[in-house]
């Protein structure tokens, strides 16, 4: 079990729940230890507490100061005004953990007081059931303590990764957004199945069934996708038919853009993130 730790979540969108569900399902941190806020959203909280036994409270009652970790899952539009209220607030032996696409430890740092540990994190919606990619940045002030806390916290909701910040663009592309790609994949190969009259239910599992199958293989077998990809693809055979229509439509330049795209539009949410508050570091310290 992971070391009992209080969790502020700030933020109870898609990511949070998905992280506070595995987290609970995990049984490695007590429900009654993660504690959630938004910002007037009280139905959503209520919602929260119901479901997984946790501390759905008001932003304006939660003891942020009573915490040990703080867990950034809000919007990346939303992140300057949270860290605005909380920077008078947080103490520097508690835990700043974000999980914004976008948004760098460095510019957590300049929002909140000088000797802050902040670890920025990159999971997926599948640590829902204990199988994220997560990928784990440390900033300049986190010790090796609360970094080996954070690397285990996330190993309770699925394999962890631990990077250069740099690299946290790339893997948001990839890992970040990558179900989201998958589940498009199974969409349009079930709805093919269901124009053959293949039962709706039936298809999903076949289709999950196929791309769990090629997981596994990847993950036990230790060959390259290229290799496992060539082995099953004999000449003039229905892989190969498959395949070829893949290629001829551009099947591979598709998968390479979405990539690209979303690992772009992630720079650029840091980019406007780092500009916002740069300039608003800037009239602060030109008003004292």
């Amino acid at each position: 079990m992971v070391n009992k730790k209080t969790i502020a979540f700030i933020g109870a969108g898609a990511m949070a729940e998905a992280m506070i569900s595995g987290v609970v399902s995990s049984n490695s941190i007590p429900a009654e230890h993660i504690f959630v806020t938004n910002r007037s959203n009280t139905n959503r909280l209520k919602q929260l507490e119901n479901e997984y036994g946790i501390n759905g409270i008001p932003q304006n009652e939660l003891e942020i100061n009573q915490m040990d970790v703080i867990i950034l899952a809000m919007k990346p539009k939303d992140a300057e005004t949270s860290l605005q209220i909380i920077r008078n607030i947080v103490k520097p032996h508690q835990l700043i953990l974000s999980v914004i696409a976008g948004l760098t430890t460095s510019s957590i740092e300049r929002m909140l007081p000088e000797a802050q540990q902040v670890i920025r994190a990159m999971p997926n919606t599948s640590c829902k059931i204990g199988e994220s990619a997560t990928a784990l940045s440390r900033g300049k002030n986190t010790t090796n303590l609360n970094f080996s806390w954070a690397i285990q916290f996330f190993e309770c909701i699925g394999k962890v990764y631990v990077i250069p910040e740099e690299q946290m663009h790339t893997f948001t592309g990839i890992a970040g957004s990558g179900p989201a790609y998958y589940y498009y994949f199974m969409e349009c190969m079930e709805k093919e199945g269901i124009k053959a009259n293949i039962p709706k239910g039936t298809i999903r599992q076949i289709v999950a069934q196929t791309i769990l199958g090629a997981a596994k293989m990847i993950q036990e077998q230790g060959e390259s996708p290229e290799v496992l990809r060539e082995n099953i693809t004999s000449p003039n055979g229905t892989t190969a038919a498959g395949l070829k229509a893949l290629f001829e439509h551009g099947g591979g330049e598709a998968i390479t853009h979405a990539v690209l795209q979303a690992a772009i539009r992630s720079c650029e949410i840091s980019h406007q993130l780092d500009k916002s508050i740069l300039s608003n570091k800037v009239q602060q310290l030109e008003r004292k």
